[in-house]
Protein backbone atom coordinates (compact mmCIF):
# COMPACT_ATOMS: atom_id res chain seq x y z
CA UNK A 1 0.00 0.00 0.00
CA UNK A 2 3.06 2.40 1.03
CA UNK A 3 4.26 1.67 -2.85
CA UNK A 4 0.62 2.87 -4.54
CA UNK A 5 0.25 5.85 -2.37
CA UNK A 6 2.98 8.50 -3.49
CA UNK A 7 0.97 8.17 -7.13
CA UNK A 8 -2.09 9.40 -5.33
CA UNK A 9 -0.85 11.72 -3.17
CA UNK A 10 0.54 13.99 -5.72
CA UNK A 11 -1.66 17.13 -5.17
CA UNK A 12 -3.72 19.83 -8.21
CA UNK A 13 -4.90 22.99 -10.73
CA UNK A 14 -6.35 26.02 -11.73
CA UNK A 15 -8.23 29.30 -11.98
CA UNK A 16 -8.27 32.68 -9.18
CA UNK A 17 -9.01 34.36 -6.69
CA UNK A 18 -7.18 37.29 -8.02
CA UNK A 19 -8.67 40.76 -9.21
CA UNK A 20 -10.12 39.13 -12.29
CA UNK A 21 -12.64 36.87 -10.08
CA UNK A 22 -13.40 39.05 -7.94
CA UNK A 23 -14.42 42.18 -10.56
CA UNK A 24 -12.23 44.79 -9.23
CA UNK A 25 -8.36 45.35 -9.93
CA UNK A 26 -6.47 45.70 -6.34
CA UNK A 27 -5.60 49.68 -5.83
CA UNK A 28 -2.40 50.96 -6.39
CA UNK A 29 -0.13 51.59 -3.13
CA UNK A 30 2.99 53.61 -2.86
CA UNK A 31 4.77 50.85 -1.52
CA UNK A 32 4.17 48.05 -3.89
CA UNK A 33 5.01 44.26 -2.07
CA UNK A 34 7.83 42.85 -3.88
CA UNK A 35 8.15 39.07 -2.73
CA UNK A 36 5.28 36.33 -3.85
CA UNK A 37 4.76 36.20 -0.27
CA UNK A 38 4.02 39.56 0.14
CA UNK A 39 1.60 40.00 -2.60
CA UNK A 40 -0.20 37.17 -1.62
CA UNK A 41 -0.29 38.67 1.69
CA UNK A 42 -1.76 41.50 0.41
CA UNK A 43 -4.61 40.42 -1.64
CA UNK A 44 -5.55 38.19 1.18
CA UNK A 45 -6.28 41.28 2.77
CA UNK A 46 -7.72 42.98 0.00
CA UNK A 47 -10.29 40.50 -0.64
CA UNK A 48 -10.52 39.49 3.46
CA UNK A 49 -8.90 35.77 2.72
CA UNK A 50 -6.84 33.93 5.35
CA UNK A 51 -2.78 35.10 4.61
CA UNK A 52 -0.52 32.26 3.83
CA UNK A 53 1.24 32.90 6.88
CA UNK A 54 -2.04 32.47 8.96
CA UNK A 55 -3.18 29.33 6.91
CA UNK A 56 -0.51 27.64 7.71
CA UNK A 57 -0.10 28.06 11.08
CA UNK A 58 -4.02 26.98 11.27
CA UNK A 59 -2.92 23.63 9.79
CA UNK A 60 -2.54 20.23 11.98
CA UNK A 61 1.40 19.48 11.99
CA UNK A 62 2.23 16.03 14.40
CA UNK A 63 0.23 13.68 15.61
CA UNK A 64 -3.78 14.47 15.62
CA UNK A 65 -6.48 12.33 16.17
CA UNK A 66 -5.49 9.25 15.48
CA UNK A 67 -2.82 10.80 12.59
CA UNK A 68 0.51 11.96 11.65
CA UNK A 69 0.23 14.97 9.61
CA UNK A 70 3.10 15.51 7.46
CA UNK A 71 3.93 19.10 5.72
CA UNK A 72 4.24 17.88 1.91
CA UNK A 73 7.22 19.86 0.51
CA UNK A 74 6.28 22.90 -2.19
CA UNK A 75 7.89 20.68 -5.01
CA UNK A 76 5.82 17.37 -4.49
CA UNK A 77 2.65 19.23 -3.95
CA UNK A 78 3.07 21.65 -7.50
CA UNK A 79 3.51 18.07 -9.42
CA UNK A 80 -1.13 18.04 -9.40
CA UNK A 81 -0.90 21.82 -10.25
CA UNK A 82 -1.89 20.30 -14.41
CA UNK A 83 -4.20 17.80 -13.49
CA UNK A 84 -6.66 18.76 -16.78
CA UNK A 85 -9.68 16.44 -17.10
CA UNK A 86 -10.59 16.04 -20.75
CA UNK A 87 -14.37 16.99 -20.12
CA UNK A 88 -14.50 20.29 -19.09
CA UNK A 89 -17.64 19.64 -16.80
CA UNK A 90 -14.93 17.30 -14.80
CA UNK A 91 -12.66 19.74 -13.62
CA UNK A 92 -13.52 20.34 -10.50
CA UNK A 93 -13.05 17.02 -9.60
CA UNK A 94 -9.75 16.35 -11.59
CA UNK A 95 -8.30 19.77 -9.88
CA UNK A 96 -9.05 18.23 -6.57
CA UNK A 97 -7.24 14.77 -7.69
CA UNK A 98 -4.64 16.40 -8.10
CA UNK A 99 -4.75 18.41 -5.05
CA UNK A 100 -6.15 22.07 -5.50
CA UNK A 101 -9.25 23.83 -6.30
CA UNK A 102 -9.98 24.29 -9.27
CA UNK A 103 -10.16 28.24 -8.50
CA UNK A 104 -6.94 29.57 -7.51
CA UNK A 105 -6.58 30.28 -4.09
CA UNK A 106 -4.39 32.30 -2.63
CA UNK A 107 -2.46 30.05 -0.48
CA UNK A 108 -2.79 26.28 -0.14
CA UNK A 109 -1.36 24.43 2.77
CA UNK A 110 -0.81 20.30 1.89
CA UNK A 111 -0.33 17.35 4.47
CA UNK A 112 0.14 13.81 4.26
CA UNK A 113 -2.43 11.47 6.88
CA UNK A 114 -0.63 8.76 8.16
CA UNK A 115 -2.16 6.31 10.74
CA UNK A 116 -0.64 6.43 13.90
CA UNK A 117 -1.82 2.78 15.40
CA UNK A 118 -1.05 -0.18 12.66
CA UNK A 119 -4.74 -1.78 12.84
CA UNK A 120 -5.72 1.34 10.68
CA UNK A 121 -5.71 0.74 7.27
CA UNK A 122 -6.92 4.23 6.16
CA UNK A 123 -3.87 6.45 4.52
CA UNK A 124 -4.44 9.76 3.00
CA UNK A 125 -3.75 13.31 2.24
CA UNK A 126 -5.51 16.66 3.06
CA UNK A 127 -5.24 20.77 1.94
CA UNK A 128 -6.25 23.74 2.91
CA UNK A 129 -7.09 26.58 -0.07
CA UNK A 130 -7.91 30.06 1.49
CA UNK A 131 -9.87 31.87 -0.67
CA UNK A 132 -12.32 34.88 -0.80
CA UNK A 133 -15.76 33.48 0.48
CA UNK A 134 -17.32 34.65 -2.86
CA UNK A 135 -14.66 32.66 -4.73
CA UNK A 136 -14.56 29.98 -1.98
CA UNK A 137 -19.25 29.10 -2.38
CA UNK A 138 -18.31 29.39 -6.59
CA UNK A 139 -15.71 26.15 -5.37
CA UNK A 140 -18.46 23.97 -3.94
CA UNK A 141 -21.21 25.11 -6.07
CA UNK A 142 -19.24 24.12 -9.40
CA UNK A 143 -17.57 20.79 -7.83
CA UNK A 144 -21.94 20.25 -6.63
CA UNK A 145 -22.71 20.27 -10.54
CA UNK A 146 -19.43 18.54 -11.48
CA UNK A 147 -20.16 15.68 -9.48
CA UNK A 148 -24.01 15.42 -11.22
CA UNK A 149 -22.32 16.30 -14.32
CA UNK A 150 -19.50 13.62 -14.38
CA UNK A 151 -20.39 10.40 -12.88
CA UNK A 152 -18.27 8.22 -15.62
CA UNK A 153 -15.22 9.67 -15.00
CA UNK A 154 -12.42 11.73 -17.16
CA UNK A 155 -9.00 11.24 -18.00
CA UNK A 156 -5.74 13.50 -17.15
CA UNK A 157 -2.08 13.12 -17.61
CA UNK A 158 -2.36 9.40 -18.35
CA UNK A 159 -4.52 8.43 -15.72
CA UNK A 160 -8.02 7.24 -15.92
CA UNK A 161 -10.65 8.16 -12.82
CA UNK A 162 -13.74 6.41 -12.85
CA UNK A 163 -17.33 5.95 -11.26
CA UNK A 164 -17.57 8.86 -9.73
CA UNK A 165 -20.43 8.11 -6.66
CA UNK A 166 -21.65 10.75 -4.29
CA UNK A 167 -21.92 9.92 -1.42
CA UNK A 168 -24.27 11.74 2.14
CA UNK A 169 -23.02 15.05 2.55
CA UNK A 170 -22.17 15.16 6.42
CA UNK A 171 -22.74 17.69 8.48
CA UNK A 172 -19.51 19.56 8.63
CA UNK A 173 -18.31 23.16 8.38
CA UNK A 174 -20.75 25.67 6.25
CA UNK A 175 -21.19 23.50 3.71
CA UNK A 176 -19.84 20.10 2.69
CA UNK A 177 -19.61 17.16 -0.26
CA UNK A 178 -18.54 13.90 -0.15
CA UNK A 179 -17.79 11.39 -3.09
CA UNK A 180 -15.73 8.19 -3.61
CA UNK A 181 -13.56 7.59 -7.09
CA UNK A 182 -12.10 5.11 -8.62
CA UNK A 183 -8.23 5.47 -10.07
CA UNK A 184 -6.64 3.70 -12.55
CA UNK A 185 -3.18 3.12 -13.41
CA UNK A 186 -1.96 0.67 -15.92
CA UNK A 187 -4.08 -2.45 -14.39
CA UNK A 188 -4.24 -1.08 -10.87
CA UNK A 189 -7.53 0.50 -9.34
CA UNK A 190 -7.52 2.59 -6.24
CA UNK A 191 -10.60 3.23 -4.64
CA UNK A 192 -10.61 7.04 -2.66
CA UNK A 193 -12.90 8.23 -0.66
CA UNK A 194 -12.94 12.43 -0.68
CA UNK A 195 -14.50 14.66 1.50
CA UNK A 196 -14.69 18.65 0.77
CA UNK A 197 -15.78 21.15 3.11
CA UNK A 198 -15.91 25.45 3.42
CA UNK A 199 -15.86 26.62 6.67
CA UNK A 200 -15.79 30.94 5.63
CA UNK A 201 -13.48 31.24 2.70
CA UNK A 202 -11.49 28.09 3.25
CA UNK A 203 -12.10 25.06 1.42
CA UNK A 204 -10.51 22.31 3.74
CA UNK A 205 -10.38 18.85 1.38
CA UNK A 206 -9.87 15.38 2.81
CA UNK A 207 -9.21 12.12 0.79
CA UNK A 208 -8.60 8.89 2.25
CA UNK A 209 -7.64 4.99 0.42
CA UNK A 210 -7.91 1.74 2.41
CA UNK A 211 -6.94 -1.18 -0.22
CA UNK A 212 -8.04 -3.72 2.31
CA UNK A 213 -11.76 -1.93 2.53
CA UNK A 214 -12.10 0.78 0.16
CA UNK A 215 -15.59 1.83 1.57
CA UNK A 216 -13.88 2.68 4.61
CA UNK A 217 -11.45 4.65 2.82
CA UNK A 218 -13.23 8.21 3.66
CA UNK A 219 -10.84 10.01 6.80
CA UNK A 220 -12.70 10.38 9.65
CA UNK A 221 -14.90 13.18 10.77
CA UNK A 222 -13.23 13.64 13.91
CA UNK A 223 -9.97 14.50 12.03
CA UNK A 224 -11.77 16.78 9.86
CA UNK A 225 -13.57 18.21 12.68
CA UNK A 226 -9.72 18.98 14.19
CA UNK A 227 -8.42 20.83 11.76
CA UNK A 228 -11.69 22.79 11.23
CA UNK A 229 -11.67 24.15 14.88
CA UNK A 230 -8.08 25.37 14.28
CA UNK A 231 -9.68 27.61 11.68
CA UNK A 232 -11.60 29.73 14.53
Amino acid sequence: MATALPALLVISACSSDSGASEGTKAPSTKSTPTSGAEKAAAEAKRIGAVNPQELEKATISGKSTGFNFKKVSEADAAAGLDMKSDKAECQPIASLAGGYTHIKAISTEHRSLEPSKATNATIGSMWLASHSEKNAKRVMSELRTSLKKCPKGFKTLGLRYEDVKQLENPSLGEEAASYRITSVVAKQSVTMTYTVVRKSGVIAAFYGVNMLAPKQSAIPNPVIEAQLAKLD
